[in-house]
């Protein structure tokens, strides 16, 4: 008599609450417990987010919130509370982001706007070529047009 050995499938392993995420962000599931690439993308998108969450929010240069910003204050603020810490000005941004090309920006990446090497202004990207930002005294946080060819995208770790 040979004994029979019941495997679980991978799905039943994963889970129901597993299977229901995975189901909803279309996401494939390697093995359990593997991140999937919206897993991976999760902090960017809730930084994304936060930031629309702040929209009419008052520019200030140097502040990083909660009720006022200027454009690495509303990144710095958005990003730490999914999760992620990033340095405080733009230039250091950029430095420390997985930079990527315009054909693979996503939703969640940063973008850079730079004048030559220096990088002085930063939002965060919303897809169809807007950001989220701060963009000056007297403005508010918006949805706005990338209104330059001189931008620069990162990805955040």
């Amino acid at each position: 008599m040979t004994a029979q050995v019941h495997v679980p499938s991978l799905l039943a392993r994963a889970g129901t609450a597993s299977v229901l995420t995975l189901a909803a962000v279309g996401g494939t599931m390697l093995a359990p417990g593997a991140a999937t690439e919206a897993q991976a993308a999760a902090p960017s998108l809730k930084a994304l987010n936060i930031a629309a969450s702040k929209k009419g929010a008052p520019y200030r240069w140097g502040a990083s919130g909660p009720y006022r910003f200027d454009c690495s204050g509303l990144t710095v603020y958005s990003f730490k509370k999914a999760g992620k810490k990033l340095p405080r000005t733009a230039q250091q941004q950029y430095n420390k982001t997985r930079h990527v090309s315009a054909r693979h920006r996503q939703r969640g990446d940063l973008v850079f706007f730079h004048y030559g090497r220096s990088v002085y202004h930063v939002g965060i990207y919303a897809g169809h070529n807007k950001i989220w930002h701060s963009p000056r005294t007297g403005a508010v946080v918006r949805l706005e047009k990338i209104w330059s060819k001189s931008v620069y995208y990162g990805r955040v770790r």
